[in-house]
């Protein structure tokens, strides 16, 4: 792989390695008026869709934060689960509240194996993380 420069930056090279080796190989395009303008605007483009995006996450996170989740699981008469609650248990509550979140981006600090409240993190975005409040009831519980 070229470690040149990254994607976007304009560099200077040597025309034979330019036109033999870089723009054959897909790793560069000419440097022209117009094809560093369109660069600019496609900047432009992608910090609109990732603030777009920011903000989405930060609805969710304010939504999931007023949320307690109830996840049903089979338990022993001593409150002790037969099993344990995993990230995809709780993903499967949250599309239950109407909200998708993959199960590979909730983490638990330590597996949940008997009823009570917990707590574990959502990664919403790069840099939004977001704390669910769940709380373990055994199967058939009236509420």
């Amino acid at each position: 792989m070229v470690t040149l420069g990254d994607a976007g930056e304009v560099v200077n090279v040597k025309n034979g390695y330019a036109n033999n080796y870089l723009i054959p190989q897909g790793y560069a395009i000419r440097a022209t008026e117009g094809t560093i303008r369109a660069l600019e605007t496609e900047k432009k483009q992608q910090t609109r869709k990732i603030e777009l995006q920011r903000k989405s996450a930060r609805d969710l996170a304010t939504k999931i934060e007023q949320m307690t989740l109830k996840v049903q699981a089979k338990a022993g008469e001593s409150g002790k689960l037969f099993g344990t609650v995993t990230a995809s248990d709780i993903a499967e509550a949250l599309k239950a509240q109407g909200v998708d979140i993959d199960r590979r981006k909730i983490t638990l600090e330590a597996p949940i194996k008997s009823l009570g409240k917990y707590e574990a993190d959502a990664k919403l975005f790069l840099d939004i993380t977001v704390k669910l409040n769940i709380e373990v009831e055994a199967e058939g519980s009236a509420e």
